[in-house]
């Protein structure tokens, strides 16, 4: 078997290692790969690891010897998963390694919204608590997360998750969600879109990223919220209008967003998020830390050998 890495450097910087492969076959690993190198660096593979390469029908139209595809990722659009179905070739994903990182991300961002962390260690090292005339001094307002509301929009493993986080800080939680359980959490307020914009201190997005949801928080939805409120986005950053957002920023609209996901990745740099007001943003990394990576990898080998034992598993269809 050949196996080739297209895009390894993501799920593996340097700290992991993509060596387990070779128990299975010829392996070659790239760091990245541009969709128009895909062909040239997988033509002779039977077996694909693939996080971000666009792997569209005419890929696929190009590489004979493919059979599977394993995928370092929970979405998969990344495949033409019709095209592979029709080829007979395997596409394996890795559902929920992240959950519990993603989650803790999404309060990363919203306690540095809230308690300003960078800010004010940064003022303490360039000396101005050190030249202040009381024992603490205020740069920005602070502000609790106790009693507030929270509304998460998707409401799968990271957003239930998020729930629990919230409810541990004494926050109120509203969800909106395609299918609301109210039997098993009676306290949680299911509700429709408008009802939690309207109601929310924090809106944070935990959904998948499909027709529905694509730009789903927009120049309407986002006039819908509280003025104080913070937006928070760790799903997909198509879920987002940028342009939309950053214009609420500036106009003091919505108070802040605290994003790790972008509609483009790396931005360029006329997106108007990067300059907006009250904006921060952490370069997709609510899934990197080391254990959520090695989680991931783990499940990568635990799929290639499912499939090598003709019991394929977490197979997208």
């Amino acid at each position: 078997m050949n196996i080739v890495v297209l895009d390894g450097y993501a799920t593996n910087p340097g700290d992991l290692s993509w060596d387990w492969l070779k128990n299975y076959g010829e392996l070659t690993v790239n760091r990245r790969c541009g969709d128009d190198e895909i062909v040239e660096k997988a033509k002779n593979a039977d077996i694909v690891i693939n996080n971000k390469c666009n792997m569209t029908r005419e890929v696929l139209n190009e590489l004979p010897r493919l059979k599977y595809i394993g995928l370092q990722s929970t979405g998969f659009n990344a495949v033409d998963v019709a095209a592979a179905k029709e080829k007979g070739i395997i596409v394996s994903n890795v559902p929920a390694y992240s959950t519990n990182e993603v989650a803790q991300h999404t309060f990363a961002l919203l306690l540095e919204i809230t308690n300003h962390i960078g800010s004010y260690s940064n003022a303490v090292h360039s000396g101005e608590w050190s030249n202040a005339p009381n024992f603490c001094f205020y740069l920005e307002p602070l502000d609790e997360l106790n009693n507030k509301t929270i509304g998460i929009i998707g409401f799968g493993s990271i957003g239930k998750r998020v729930a629990d986080i919230a409810k541990a800080f004494g926050m109120k939680v509203m969800v909106n969600t395609p299918h609301p359980n109210v039997k098993d959490f009676p306290d949680i307020n299911f509700c429709s879109l408008d009802e939690l914009l309207k109601s929310s201190d924090v809106v944070t997005c935990h959904c998948p990223l499909n027709e529905k949801t694509t730009k789903l928080i927009n120049a309407e939805t986002i006039s819908k919220m509280k003025n104080s409120a913070y937006f928070i986005n760790t799903s997909r950053g198509a879920v987002v209008d940028d342009i939309a957002l950053a214009q609420a920023l500036n106009d003091g609209r919505i108070k802040a967003a605290g994003l790790d996901v972008l509609t483009f990745e790396p931005p360029k740099e006329d997106n108007p998020l990067l300059s907006a007001k009250n904006c921060y943003i952490t370069p997709h990394i609510a899934w990197g830390a080391t254990q959520t990576r090695a989680r991931l990898m783990n499940t990568i080998e635990e799929n290639l050998k499912a499939f090598l034992e003709g019991r394929p598993q977490n197979v997208v269809s």
